[in-house]
């Protein structure tokens, strides 16, 4: 790295090597020792410490065990200049020839994740050759301290807004017999897989309904329909499939909690997320009592029981719902599912002819 840059800060996290006799040649590194070891999240997060006091912009981490190729350094800058507030991951080429099983499994996991939490598909998310804007770190408390924390950090940035931009980068794994890694297979995935569970229920509860509804604040009725749906890239039948399965999940027999459920199945199926949430709240007031009358109707209908004095007004209690339960369970599924059906066929036509009519009005030359 010292061909690219002369300003390193080397983090001795707790080695018990000869690592403090070999870095005391290079008189012009900046040295951290920790006595005993932290884990590597805390270790990153001295090294930011420094940096910040020595009153950098930017940190660039590497891992030490000759993985990562220091001349793909000014790739990161390139990036940077463009998107100044930008995180930029040095992404391995994980499928080509070489790479360990378990590396690239690992990998396509931590991916599939990071895309539920966030929304965001990136190509590798455990490179440890990374470029962080210290400022935007600075905003934030962390409370992971091992190899957990280059997932949270990650994560709660894209919640923060904060772009993860990728460059290829290239990547070396020495022979089985010379590789040295301090990762503990049981502990430390155990740890990874906790803290990704704990983001994971933030993001369904809490981070992602709470910026859809702050961007639906900002906006009028007319444009979000326009931006989410009319000029959306996605396709009619993906739209329609969006309002479908929003519709049967806001009938569904889950109250309460069928934005968050349209919001997993929409990230899990990469459907519109906010047709699929939106059209979700169908079970909120005023269209409540219309769902559960429809729904105990299609239940008696289902399952052959005598609805004739079922009536809007007054058939349906929660004395009712506690002695019919069944009835309201097989009515709202089957009633959902025809309810979404239809809706989401009567959209797709809808969206074809609109689609195709303003398609064809902006090509004719003004």
């Amino acid at each position: 790295m010292e061909d690219y840059t002369g300003d390193i800060i080397i983090v001795n996290d707790g080695s018990t090597d000869e690592t403090p006799l070999v870095l005391e040649q290079f008189r012009y590194l900046e040295i951290i020792t920790v006595d005993k070891n932290a884990g590597k999240g805390w270790a990153l997060r001295q090294g930011f410490r420094k940096a910040t006091e020595k009153g950098y912009r930017y940190a660039i981490s590497i891992d030490s065990d000759g993985q990562h190729f220091p001349e793909d350094f000014n790739k990161f800058l390139e990036v940077v200049e463009k998107e100044p507030d930008a995180i930029v991951i040095g992404a391995r080429n994980m499928d080509r020839p070489g790479i360990p099983g378990n590396s690239s499994f690992g990998n396509r996991f931590s991916v599939f994740w990071f895309r539920i939490q966030t929304g965001l598909t990136i190509p590798d998310v455990q490179s440890g050759f990374r470029l962080y804007p210290l400022a935007r770190l600075n905003e934030k408390k962390f409370y992971t301290t091992k190899y957990e924390f280059e997932t949270e950090v990650l994560v709660r940035m894209a919640w923060q807004g904060v772009k993860i931009n990728s460059v290829p980068v290239r990547v070396y794994y020495a022979p089985n017999e010379e590789q040295v890694s301090h990762l503990r297979k049981f502990r430390d995935i155990a740890r990874i897989s906790l803290v990704n569970t704990v983001l994971v229920f933030m993001a369904i509860l809490w981070i992602r309904p709470f910026q859809i509804f702050r961007n639906l604040r900002k906006k009028s009725l007319r444009e979000v329909i326009r931006q989410y749906v009319l000029e959306s890239k996605d396709s009619n039948a993906r739209i329609a499939c969006s309002l479908g399965i929003g519709l049967f999940l806001g009938v569904f027999p889950i109250w309460g909690w069928q934005m968050m459920a349209a919001l997993a199945v929409s990230i899990a199926m990469r459907l519109n997320k906010f047709v699929t949430v939106a059209a979700s709240n169908i079970s909120m007031p005023p269209m409540f009592p219309f769902i559960l009358f429809l729904s105990y109707y299609t239940g008696g209908l289902v399952l052959n029981v005598n609805t004739s004095r079922l009536t809007y007004s007054g058939g349906i209690t929660f004395s009712w719902v506690k002695h019919n339960l069944w009835q309201y369970i097989a009515g709202s599924i089957i009633f959902g599912l025809v309810f979404g059906l239809l809706m989401g066929l009567i959209t797709y036509i809808i969206l074809q002819v609109f689609r195709k009519r303003k398609n064809k009005e902006n090509k004719i030359p003004g």
